[in-house]
């Protein structure tokens, strides 16, 4: 008779890195659809580009934001707070004009 594999109780190094992994790939697959679903709205005339280019500003200044928390070097900040301002720029922008 077979036992059940054993249940850890905690997350250990692996489990973590597992998980950080993943969302990293997950993010890299939305970054590519939002840029298709951008050039998709910019091709047919459809005002939503405005958005959708938003968001991939604002996962630039994340990204950037976290390499400054990691290496604490100011041009990872200052570069990702421009990112920031023009994504914050165009989700404005697309909710005045639609």
């Amino acid at each position: 008779m077979k036992q059940p594999p054993r249940q850890r109780p905690f997350k250990d190094e692996r489990d973590k890195q597992i998980e950080t992994n993943a969302k990293s790939y997950a993010l890299e697959w939305v970054t590519a659809v939002t840029q298709i679903l951008t050039i998709i709205c910019i091709v047919k005339g459809n005002p939503a580009w405005k958005g959708t280019l938003s968001i991939l500003f604002f996962a630039i200044a994340f990204a950037l934001f976290y390499q400054f928390g990691q290496y604490q070097e100011k041009p990872f900040k200052q570069v990702g707070a421009v990112f920031l301002i023009i994504g914050i720029g165009l989700l404005i922008w697309f909710g005045i004009t639609g």
